[in-house]
């Protein structure tokens, strides 16, 4: 018999680790999840947001962020990011 799993038990499983969000423009963030809601907003902290620019990839880290769970595309439950 196999377990099965639901999106947002995955996602639950996930407060206070580490995770890689990927947004449907060109951004990725990584940080610890603190929480999100039923529409997926989520709240990170100690996060490193990266950008994709002409000039190459930009880094930039923030305390605390919150991202609109409309515009993320993937989560990377346990990732540091493009990073590593």
């Amino acid at each position: 018999m196999s377990s099965q799993i639901l999106p947002l038990e995955l996602i639950d499983r996930c407060i206070g680790s580490s995770i890689w969000v990927i947004m449907k423009n060109d951004r990725e963030f990584t940080g610890t999840l603190l929480g999100f809601d039923d529409f997926v907003n989520m709240v990170l902290e100690d996060v490193t947001e990266y950008e994709a620019t002409p000039q190459g990839r930009k880094k930039t880290n923030l305390n605390q962020t919150l991202l609109n769970g409309n515009n993320i595309c993937m989560l990377i439950p346990g990732s540091a990011g493009p990073d590593s």
